[in-house]
């Protein structure tokens, strides 16, 4: 192999950091300048700043995705004795806040071309104990939002958007984030829109909730030294509410790329099902935030071996499913059900994706797939 072809990150973080190094240090410095380490000014910039890029009323800048999703949870008083529905096939942070709110999770099948929850089998899993729904729009395309609002409304159910990969992502012009009651996201480095730490937000157009939530963040303090409920350390330092704000600055821009690489991925792989390997199928009033690009193989581990082999990075999100986890199996209960996500757990693959890739590394990419597809048909 030829010393100048280019080696492939999974991510490219360095080369994104050096196209807004000046912004960066500049909101860095002026932290440093003022001191305000904790609750500084930028906290509330940021807020303002996801406002008006979601749509949504508020915006609650806070220590991370998962902080964000169990924040809602408290503040809508979900608690022992109560069911959450949410899709089986997600990162454990999904099920993981419901149980430590006290509730127990109950889980639906996945449609298994978006990956996301089949809302034909969610009315089914409701029950007079449950009280709320958390899809997740998983890899970053949104969820049924219209459809799950609708069934939500009908049994007077909460709604929260797991959100934390799609950040950016629309929904029939909406976006993520402001399609439900209340939304949670993650600023974790390696998602679309990534700080450098963990970081999160929550979304909402309940001015009365968002209160709730912005005490609950804060020890659950009304105000200095009186607390009202039980809360969390769960604020966003002010240097990563810097950084977020210089990255924002280019991130329409980068999910522009995002789309582009992800549609020339799509069309260079289509013939590929052929040999058992399958491209994500992102709905026609949507756009995905591509947090990951993540395929089908029904011959994975062979066709992740000579991915390897030929240089390509690869990762699986997620290869076991949620209530199939040790910690979450005795309260799962029968889930004989789950066939289509525990199909996706065996079969997925993702590949690089990130919007500072170049025309050489996408080329390689795409060369390189579709070689070891060729290669590991079954």
């Amino acid at each position: 192999m030829s010393t100048n072809i280019p080696s492939i990150p999974f991510i490219d973080l360095k080369t994104q950091y050096q196209a807004l190094k000046g912004p960066i240090h500049e909101r860095i410095q002026k932290v440093l300048d003022h001191g305000a380490f904790v609750n500084g000014p930028e906290v509330s910039e940021l807020e303002r700043a996801l406002e008006k890029f979601t749509g949504a009323k508020h915006a609650i800048a806070c220590a991370n995705g998962t902080d964000a999703l169990l924040i809602p949870l408290m503040a809508l008083g979900i608690q022992a004795g109560d069911e959450v529905i949410t899709t089986a096939f997600s990162f454990i942070a999904s099920a993981e806040v419901i149980v430590l709110a006290g509730a127990k999770p109950v889980y639906v099948d996945i449609d298994l071309k978006t990956f996301n929850m089949d809302v034909s089998q969610l009315e089914k899993a409701i029950t007079p104990k449950t009280k709320a729904i958390m899809p997740v729009s998983l890899y970053g395309q949104v969820a049924d939002m219209d459809e799950i609002n609708a069934i939500a409304q009908k049994h007077g159910l909460f709604v929260i958007e797991d959100a934390a990969q799609s950040f950016g992502g629309t929904y029939k012009n909406q976006k993520s984030g402001a399609c439900s009651d209340y939304a949670g996201t993650s600023f974790f480095p390696a998602k679309p829109l990534g700080c450098y730490g963990d970081g999160g937000a929550i979304f909402t157009n309940d001015s009365k909730i968002n209160t709730a939530m912005k005490e609950i963040r804060e020890h659950g303090s009304e105000k200095r030294y009186y607390h009202t409920r039980v809360g969390l350390n769960a604020r966003l330092d002010t240097l990563q509410c810097a950084i977020l704000l210089a990255k924002l600055e280019r991130y329409s821009w980068e999910l522009e790329q995002r789309d582009r690489i992800a549609k020339d991925y799509h069309q260079a792989f289509q013939e590929l099902s052929q040999y058992e390997v399958y491209t994500p199928h992102v709905k026609s009033d949507r756009i995905s935030a591509w947090a990951q690009y993540t395929l089908r193989s029904t011959h994975r581990d062979a066709f992740q071996k000579k991915l390897t082999e030929l240089g390509v990075p690869t990762s699986i999100h997620y290869p076991m499913i949620m209530p199939d986890q040790p910690a979450y199996q005795k309260q799962a209960g029968d889930t004989s059900h789950l066939v289509k996500a525990r199909q996706a757990a065996q079969e997925v693959i993702s590949i690089p994706i990130y919007p500072d890739m170049s025309e050489a590394i996408l080329k390689q990419v795409i060369e390189k797939v579709r070689t070891a597809a060729l290669s590991t048909k079954s």
